[in-house]
Parts: structure tokens; C-alpha cells; sequence
């Protein structure tokens, strides 16, 4: 999908090599063999990765595996150890205020002046961007249902998120990069968040949705990349990354499991045996003949499933 370089989209100020750029088909996001290092500690190493312009865009991984790492060095917040990235054509080194002004950015931990109040946040944020922004801001409070009176040392957490939110959002930014944006929320404001973000997608922004909720990905992205230990090791369609030799058994009845290969995630509960299985089919139906079974179900398993089949693959 080609993005349309007008005024109404474009947030800030770019420069005249980025309009002669117009015409290309620009990536929202190229990083090529990242890497950070915090002195000796592994951050993350050689991400090579490519993100469409106008793609919602997911980044799955747990606590620890490096998505954090990666957003803030492809911002430019953080200096990179090696290798290269590009945020809309621009460099994370060369063009960071750049890339800051075009883009809007949800940490995974929003902390503000508590003795502001939130109206005066959100126009601090507007002003910082020479943007009017009143007019998006006060739709996405109301849909947020956040108080602008109250100061931010009062916030509970889910507010302090639904600050941050309307931060990023009220710009309206090319590229929307969002870290863990849910943890927080109420099952219904991330309802109303994500068909937000699908409302903003709709308009041909390109959303960067890092998290560790599988089921956000499955139902919002179209392409994902699995990181491990800070390094990716899988980055498909979302429909392609749930496709997988592997399968949910879920067997009721007794069987000698140790005879198979293959075998993950085994789960027992009273008298059913339920496991992720990526070995023989022919060896496990032996297996099961030879057992006392009463009930046998196969499935494709979802994608957190598949998430654990990749983890456990790389293991």
C-alpha cells in the first residue's frame, strides 16, 4: 500500500530530500543486521527486518526477548552498537528528530510530572510538535473516557496508559509504534483501543504493535516477527506463521507417551493428555493402538501455540 504524502497526514516539518522521495516505494521500517549491546549484556543482534508502509505490523516476543530494545534503537533514542535502520527512509542516526516528528511512540511505561494535569500534558505533547491537535485529542478522551481535570500523580496505571495513548495518537502520525500499549487496560478500553488503531489503520497509517498478548496479534496484524533471546527467528503473514506441521492432540484414555518424539507442551488433567505434536503421525496412531483410548481429537493449533512450538523448536 503506497502512502499519499499530503499535509493532512504529515506531522511536523520534512525535509525537501524526503519529498523528493515521494515517488518511491518507501519501507515504514528497514532495519538491517541492528544490534545493541549495554556494555557486555545482550540487547539485541543483527535484526534484519522490513515493515510496509500502511502495515499493521505485530512484534512477538516475552518479557526480556528484546522488543523493547529494538523500538527505542529504531527511534533513535538509544544508540545502536551496529548495523543500520531506516524509519520512512531516514536514518535512525542522521535524521532523528526526523523520524521523532513523524512518528508517534507509546512506551511500555508512561510516567509523567505528577503535579500536571492531564489537559496540560497533551497540549505540552501537541506543542512539542507544533501541532493543533484539539481537535482528535478531545474525540480520543472521549472514547478513552479520560479525565483531562485530574493530575497525573492521581492516575491509576490504566489511565496513565490512556494518557500515553492519546499522546501518540493525536497527531496523527505516519508511523505508530506502540510497546506493550494494553498492560493496563480494562478488557473493554482495549476493545475500544484497538478499533482505534484499526480506524487509524484504515486511513493508511502503518502500526508497530509489540506485545506478548498472542491473541492481540492474531486478531489485529497481517504480518509478525517472532524475537528470542534478541534475535528474530521467524517473520511471516500472520496466516503463514499459524501454519505448522505441528498439531493439538488432545487424547482422553492411557497411552505410553514416552514412546513418542516430537512431543510439546504435554498438559494433563484428570484422564486427558492434550500436547502439541510435530513428529510422525503413522507413529503416533501406533502409539494409540497399543493404549487404552476412549476419545482422540487433532487440531491446528493457534498462534500461541505456535509461539511455543517456534520457542521450543529453537531450545
Amino acid at each position: 500500500m503506497k502512502y499519499m504524502w499530503t499535509s493532512k497526514n504529515i506531522s511536523g516539518n520534512v525535509d525537501a530530500s524526503c519529498t523528493a522521495r515521494k515517488g518511491e516505494n518507501l519501507k515504514a521500517v528497514r532495519l538491517e543486521n541492528l544490534t545493541k549491546y549495554y556494555g557486555k549484556a545482550r540487547g539485541v543482534i543483527e535484526l534484519n527486518l522490513d515493515v510496509e508502509e500502511g502495515a499493521f505490523f505485530g512484534f512477538i516476543g516475552p518479557n526480556g526477548a528484546g522488543k523493547s530494545t529494538t523500538i527505542r534503537t529504531m527511534l533513535g533514542l538509544i544508540a545502536p552498537s551496529g548495523g543500520s535502520a531506516k524509519v520512512l527512509g531516514m536514518d535512525i542516526v542522521k535524521d532523528r528528530n526526523k523520524i521523532l516528528e513523524n512518528v508517534g511512540y507509546l512506551p511500555s511505561e508512561t510516567t509523567f510530572y505528577p503535579g500536571m494535569r492531564v489537559r496540560d500534558i497533551l497540549q505540552f505533547s501537541a506543542n512539542l510538535r507544533k501541532q493543533d491537535c484539539r481537535q482528535e485529542r478531545m474525540r480520543l478522551c472521549e472514547r478513552l473516557r479520560l479525565d483531562v481535570d485530574r493530575k497525573a500523580g492521581e492516575l491509576s496505571l490504566g489511565n496513565r496508559k490512556k494518557a500515553g495513548i492519546v499522546c501518540a495518537l493525536q497527531h496523527k502520525p505516519k508511523v505508530l509504534i506502540l510497546d506493550e500499549p494494553t498492560s493496563g487496560l480494562d478488557p473493554l478500553m482495549q476493545r475500544e483501543f484497538f478499533s482505534i488503531l484499526q480506524e487509524y489503520h484504515k486511513e493508511g497509517i502503518t502500526i508497530f504493535l509489540s506485545s506478548h498478548v498472542l491473541s492481540e496479534i492474531q486478531r489485529n496484524c497481517m504480518r509478525a516477527a517472532i524475537i528470542r533471546e534478541g534475535r528474530i527467528i521467524a517473520h511471516d503473514s500472520v496466516e503463514a506463521l499459524s501454519k505448522t506441521s505441528a498439531k493439538r492432540v488432545t487424547v482422553h484414555g492411557e497411552a505410553d507417551w514416552e514412546k513418542l518424539s516430537g512431543v510439546r507442551d504435554l498438559q494433563e488433567n484428570g484422564g486427558s493428555v492434550s500436547f502439541l505434536y510435530a513428529g510422525d503421525m503413522g507413529r503416533l496412531v501406533q502409539v494409540l493402538s497399543q493404549g487404552n483410548i476412549r476419545d482422540l481429537a487433532v487440531a491446528e493449533p493457534d498462534l500461541e501455540e505456535i509461539f511455543m512450538h517456534y520457542y521450543g523448536a529453537e531450545e
